[in-house]
């Protein structure tokens, strides 16, 4: 069993850097986003926070007018073994952009701080089973 489940979406031009274990479509490009990810609830969960990322890259990027060619962002995180609590989610974004690195990592920061997954967890979020 892996200590660290880390998963890795990309589209646009960093699509081609990736096995497709699951592609996906995407309202922000033509050929969608590509995953590579083992099948596991550890692994959805980091899917979740990369796709978040990934998708609010392009959201952000339209709004401050950067041109992106493609995003990758790869988010990892482990548990531990006894009671399965998180060791907290980390992740990097990859962006193939023409605009400046300035304006890229500026852009990056917003989408840090307004990533709706991220945002949840961060503030935590009750989970409970329904009859």
């Amino acid at each position: 069993m892996p200590t660290t489940y880390a998963v890795r979406v990309a589209a646009g031009s960093l699509r081609g850097s990736l096995r497709e274990d699951l592609v996906m479509p995407h309202p922000w490009t033509a050929e969608g986003v590509v995953a590579e990810l083992q099948f596991s609830g550890a692994h959805v969960l980091h899917l979740a926070v990369a796709g978040c990322v990934l998708n609010d890259a392009y959201r952000e990027a339209r709004a401050l007018g950067i041109e992106l060619a493609g995003v990758l962002v790869t988010a990892e995180g482990g548990f531990e073994p006894e009671t399965w609590a998180s060791t907290g989610i980390r992740y990097r974004v990859e962006v193939d952009s023409p605009a400046g690195g300035d304006e890229v990592d500026r852009m990056l920061e917003v989408v840090d701080e307004v990533a709706e997954i991220p945002k949840t967890l961060r503030a935590g979020a009750s989970v409970s089973r329904t009859l």
